[in-house]
């Protein structure tokens, strides 16, 4: 069986509407899928309704933007309680202050000289959890690069001049939220180094401390050093171990399922997560 837990759609920063990612899921043979979009839970419903004509049982999911130490990172919450009035409101002020950052960053790439402007990024985003990405692509549809990898690595980088902060819970204050709302906390790609800096191991310790479930060690910004040793941390610390394709449709070239969770460690965050009344697991 085939488990993918980690995806976007264009609620968020994907390319492909949610029930086409839940499609796409089908189509190459996954059939336990996580949506989990940017601080939003907006595409949950489009892919729950897709899910059983697929023949994919969906968990549903969240990617919330954190930060430790200075450190951006990015939470994945399964099963949370959608409805918790403190959790949504994180979400949107994470949202709603990712506009001004974005645009910020745009006003810095226009004053250089680039041919974009906020109004292809709002094009762009359709309504969806703004980001980075969707500057890249109006990057991309203004020739001045050739795909999102070009420009994260030219022009959006965190370390690089256009870069701009945006506001992130604090990662322990989130493990704990996910967990109080009856949610399970995973560690997204903890060990991307390619995306910029990551926390060090104590960082991961003091997560797990707070009420981790797991890391995500195996995910296409991994290399097997890194996964070698995220597993050794995961295995002193008693995390569990997922595998996901962090699949965003044309955005990245990573298939969705080409990183996958084992059926035990899906069985065992289930089993940690809180039912939540009227909803099916």
């Amino acid at each position: 069986m085939r488990i993918d837990l980690h995806t976007h759609s264009d609620a968020s920063d994907g390319t492909c509407s949610p029930a086409d990612v839940v499609r796409a899921a089908a189509t190459e043979g996954v059939a336990v899928l996580a949506l989990t979009d940017h601080d939003t839970f907006a595409g949950l419903a489009e892919a729950a309704a897709q899910a059983p004509r697929s023949g994919v049982r969906l968990v549903r999911g969240v990617e919330i933007s954190c930060t430790h130490g200075g450190i951006s990172l990015h939470l994945l919450g399964y099963q949370p309680d959608e409805t918790d009035t403190e959790l949504l409101e994180e979400l949107g002020r994470c949202r709603d202050l990712r506009v001004p950052r974005a645009q910020q960053m745009v006003a810095r790439l226009v004053s250089d000289g680039l041919p974009i402007g906020w109004e292809q990024v709002e094009e762009l985003a359709a309504g969806g959890t703004v980001g980075r990405p969707h500057i890249a692509d109006a990057l991309v549809r203004a020739g001045a690069v050739a795909d999102r990898e070009e420009a994260f690595g030219r022009y959006l980088r965190p370390d690089g001049p256009y870069y701009v902060r945006h506001y992130a819970v604090d990662a322990v204050t989130a493990v704990r939220l996910v967990r109080r709302c009856g949610g399970v906390p995973v560690f997204a790609h903890p060990g991307a180094h390619t995306r910029g800096p990551t926390v060090d191991d104590a960082a991961i310790e003091e997560l797990a401390a707070a009420g981790l479930f797991g890391l995500e060690v195996d995910h296409p910004d991994h290399d097997e050093a890194t996964r070698a040793h995220l597993r050794d941390v995961a295995g002193v610390l008693g995390l569990q171990v997922t595998g996901s394709s962090d699949f965003h449709g044309a955005g990245r070239p990573q298939r969705i399922g080409c990183e996958t969770t084992s059926p035990d460690v899906l069985e065992a965050l289930l089993a940690e997560a809180v039912p939540q009344p009227g909803r099916r697991s």
